[in-house]
């Protein structure tokens, strides 16, 4: 795992846009893995501005999303298809046919759940998966208790997750307390993961998440095992590292970030 720390909340996910965009300006048939939330509209954004320049090409990228809320059609305001529009698929040139997330209307759950992890493994994999982290730890939807071996299932939302996220919904109880996640196994498949944190509100479960032990009650913990990991964090997020000098003085000086630094 590789700790990157950036002054500031742009600079993360500006930092982690530019990741995303070498990658697939490296191999144009790019099988990216992609996460939601208020975290990741910065960097959306910032894709969408390098697209826009002509510094990076989605024509031939392919892409799965982590989530959908069961029980939301894709038009729902809140569902993560309408986000995903939104924040990036409507703004750069990507082919919306190539773009998958769960069916949230789905009949057969199981069977969805099943088919889904079948087109990444068809696909030949996911190149690149970006993940954010939420209070509980978690990546995705696998909330604490979630085997760390899991694969794209259903989850039940944790109180600590519903909480987090029943603000956007409007009538706030209207929020879904099930949804298709990608498993913690699904993700650690990736080649490579991309792992942003910003804010101070992040601080203490990142440390515990990054320098912390391996536990399925922390489902981010099992980006220790990856062998190509890299967390971004801005300054406020990293606050309680143990680490965060010695972090410091690897991105500084090793020639592999001369690039990005």
């Amino acid at each position: 795992m590789e700790v990157i720390i950036r002054p500031t909340e742009e600079a993360a996910a500006k930092l982690t846009a530019k990741i995303i965009a070498d990658a697939i300006n490296d191999k144009p048939e790019f099988k990216l893995g992609l996460a939601t939330g208020a975290t990741m509209e910065a960097v959306y954004a910032e894709l969408s501005a390098l697209n826009k320049a002509n510094k990076v090409d989605f024509s031939q990228v392919r892409t799965w999303n982590l989530d959908e809320y069961v029980g939301l059609a894709p038009e729902h305001d809140q569902s993560y298809r309408y986000y995903m529009n939104k924040n990036l698929f409507n703004n750069v040139n990507i082919d919306k046919r190539n773009t998958h997330l769960p069916d949230g209307l789905a009949i057969n759950e199981e069977l969805e759940a099943a088919v889904y992890d079948e087109s990444i493994d068809e696909a030949g994999g996911i190149d690149l998966w970006l993940v954010g982290i939420g209070k509980s730890g978690h990546i995705g939807f696998n909330d604490p208790g979630t085997s760390l071996a899991s694969r794209t299932h259903v989850a039940y939302l944790t109180n600590t997750t519903y909480e987090q996220n029943k603000i956007y919904f409007n009538p706030p109880e209207s929020m879904p307390r099930r949804a298709f996640t990608a498993g913690v196994g699904t993700v650690l498949d990736a080649k490579k993961v991309v792992q942003l944190i910003t804010g101070e509100r992040k601080a203490d479960i990142a440390a515990a998440a990054i320098e912390g032990p391996i536990t399925s009650m922390i489902s981010s913990t099992a980006l220790q095992m990856h062998p190509d990991t890299v967390v971004i964090l801005d300054e406020a997020a990293a606050a309680k590292l143990k680490l965060r000098d010695f972090y410091n003085e690897v991105f500084m000086n090793d020639p592999k970030w001369e690039a990005y630094r």
